[in-house]
């Protein structure tokens, strides 16, 4: 080839006519050819206009009508999911047998997770709202399954560690003070009634595994943990003859847990009495009250004495630590008056006048009236005491200083009681009053600007959650029989609470009275709800992808057409998740799955199962882009990139 200073030498002469003409030749030679590829790569796209119904991209399988039996069995379809007739391996842990274990047991392992001693994410995310009377029945459900066991494991290790496992199965270690196995788990290890589970039929990795959470102190019972003493007693070497013996022996189809109380040789705090329930003091105003405020969800830390604080309040400025408001002199309200309280939820300052953080909605307290804050007070007095530091707030700089806080209040914050609107009814009234002070139903459901301030301009127009990536969608406009349902059942015709709106239905919603429901249903109502939005439609490739997972995983219990079976499994047609404008709810409700709060109106519901082990991203995002483009709802398509960032 010739040196390009040369070849430049070519152009020497040539008229700029000339020169101008070949570019053009040359830019319509490139123009057409892209053109070309556009026409081929778009040819069968829909198109840009309009929404692809799901009639174009129907399940590959079609279930007919909804059937939902009454039945345990089709309320423990999450559960089986994952853990199945036998101890399955999964990407980060084990989902044991749970099949014929002691019904205590299985009971104690629900509670501990439900309660915080146990902190398997799926797991607590199933069962943290259920009451003691669910879980009984849970547990009492599978207890009483009888499936055959898997064949018994090679004996994974020497003649001599084998027969030295044997001899701490039947005589226990007397040097180290470790007891013999059958001591409590029976003479054929297959576990004693009420509390105490077969040692047999478990893979020898699951149970090294046990050990090992026990021994870091990662797995946790109820105090006194006699197994974490075990596994803390037990020589190291010692832990894996152990599991291996134990893997190696058969267990039999009809195995039972054995019968009868015996003398243990540990306290153990699994087959105690459990204690019973702190009485709940009289119904009063301000129990009541504080119920509607849901004060016990922020300032009750996970597995810790109601109202005595310390529960991580994540923001995007750091960490807030909820105070001690039990009636404790020193760390909690014991030295506050009526007016020390009144200007913390009015004024938002503390008992010694500093400025509080927003974290704790006096912005929606200040709402509330002289009369109502006294009597919540008075409730708040009448609790047990419980001595309990308040940790200190880990906030970043400057957002940390009484300077910044007075700057975001002197913007923000203005202190003022509910005034009631004359031209609206009582019942209205009441409904606001709720809603935008006790209720601090915006402190979600609206968005907030870079300071973290709620936005008012679209009142309930919905918001993403602040750290925690769930959408309060807009629930204005909403049919006031759906809103006063949710609120009281937890289940409507058109959404299941989920998240976060599942534990302010547990623990404040669900005991509202009928009329306070209704007031509430009542303003929701009438507030404008926000315009819809135009969304691109997906291509047909993604809709037939989410239209074949729909009809494989979906179907069966949401509905060839998405109309669900209520109060069982919500319509996915028209459901408020499904045309958000942030599409987080969908993608954790398909990870995570869920039940519904367990409620008095509702206090057994039906849940759905976690697919965060089956799906990947790539067919969540189709699937739920299916779901929001079909059977008249508008939500925009879901990239797999959506799906990692919300998980």
């Amino acid at each position: 080839m010739r040196r390009r200073t040369e070849a430049a030498h070519d152009l020497e002469g040539t008229s700029p006519a000339a020169l101008i003409g070949a570019a053009v030749l040359v830019a319509l030679l490139i123009i057409g050819t892209f053109a070309v590829l556009v026409h081929f790569v778009t040819r069968h796209r829909p198109p840009p206009e309009g929404r692809i119904e799901a009639a174009s991209a129907a399940p590959a399988t079609l279930h007919g009508p909804v059937r939902v039996a009454d039945t345990m069995e089709e309320r423990m379809r999450p559960c089986t999911t994952c853990h199945g007739a036998e101890t399955q391996a999964t990407p980060d842990g084990f989902s044991p047998r749970i099949a014929g274990k002691p019904a205590g047991y299985l009971f104690n392992q629900l509670a501990s997770f439900r309660d915080g001693r146990r902190t398997y994410a799926p797991m607590v995310y199933l069962v943290q709202y259920m009451t003691d009377d669910y879980l009984r029945e849970i547990a009492a459900y599978f207890a009483a399954l009888q499936l055959p066991y898997p064949a018994p494991e090679p004996a994974a290790a020497t003649a001599a560690d084998l027969a030295r496992a044997e001899r701490i199965v039947q005589r226990g270690d007397a040097a180290r003070g470790v007891p013999a196995c059958v001591e409590c788990h029976g003479e054929r290890l297959g576990g004693v009634a009420p509390a105490i589970p077969s040692l047999v039929g478990l893979p020898r990795q699951y149970m090294n595994a046990q050990f090992g959470a026990w021994r870091s102190g990662k797995l946790r019972s109820i105090e006194p943990d006699c197994m974490a003493e075990v596994a803390r007693r037990l020589a190291p070497e010692d832990v894996p003859a152990l599991t291996a013996w134990l893997a190696s022996q058969p267990a039999s189809p009809a195995a039972k847990p054995a019968k009868g109380a015996r003398q243990l040789p540990l306290d153990c705090g699994s087959v105690s009495a459990r204690p019973a329930a702190a009485a709940a003091g009289p119904d009063t105003k301000g129990k009541y009250l504080v119920a509607a405020g849901d004060c016990i969800a922020c300032h009750t830390a996970i597995g810790g004495v109601p109202f005595a604080g310390g529960r991580a309040i994540d923001t995007p400025f750091g960490t807030v630590y909820s105070s001690n408001i039990t009636p404790d002199a020193q760390t909690g309200l014991g030295s506050w008056t009526h007016e020390d309280f009144w200007r913390a939820l009015h004024d938002g300052r503390a008992k010694d006048g500093r400025m509080l953080y927003p974290a704790f909605p006096y912005p929606n307290f200040t709402h509330v009236t002289r009369e109502d804050a006294d009597a919540m007070f008075d409730y708040l007095r009448t609790l047990p005491a419980a001595a309990r530091a308040n940790t200190a707030h880990a906030v970043r700089f400057p957002y940390n200083t009484q300077a910044a806080l007075a700057a975001w209040r002197a913007l923000y914050f203005r202190p003022g009681v509910y005034r009631p609107q004359n031209d609206e009814s009582a019942q209205w009234n009441r409904g606001a009053y709720l809603v935008r002070g006790l209720g601090h139903c915006d402190a979600c459901h609206a968005s907030r600007n870079v300071f973290g301030a709620v936005s008012h301009q679209l009142d309930l127009g919905g918001g993403l959650i602040p750290m925690q990536n769930w959408y309060a969608p807009p629930i204005a406009g909403w049919e006031a029989a759906d809103v006063a349902a949710l609120l009281t059942t937890g289940v409507s015709s058109r959404a299941m609470a989920m998240g976060p709106m599942a534990e302010v239905v547990y623990r404040s919603t669900q005991h509202l009275s009928a009329e306070d429901a209704k007031a509430i249903a009542a303003y929701v109502h009438s507030s404008p709800p926000p315009a819809p939005r135009a969304a691109k439609a997906p291509s047909a490739r993604v809709l037939q992808r989410g239209a074949a997972v729909y009809g494989e995983h979906c179907a069966e219990c949401h509905g060839d057409q998405g109309e669900g079976a209520a109060p069982a499994y919500p319509a996915l047609a028209g459901n408020p998740s499904m045309n958000a404008a942030v599409a987080a709810n969908g993608i954790k409700a398909i990870l995570n799955g869920g039940y519904a709060p367990a409620t008095k109106a509702n206090p057994r519901p039906y849940g759905m199962p976690p697919y965060f082990s089956k799906l990947n991203d790539q067919q969540v995002a189709a699937v739920l882009t299916y779901i929001r483009a079909s059977w008249g709802n508008g939500g925009s398509a879901v990239a797999a990139a959506d799906v990692e960032r919300y998980r």
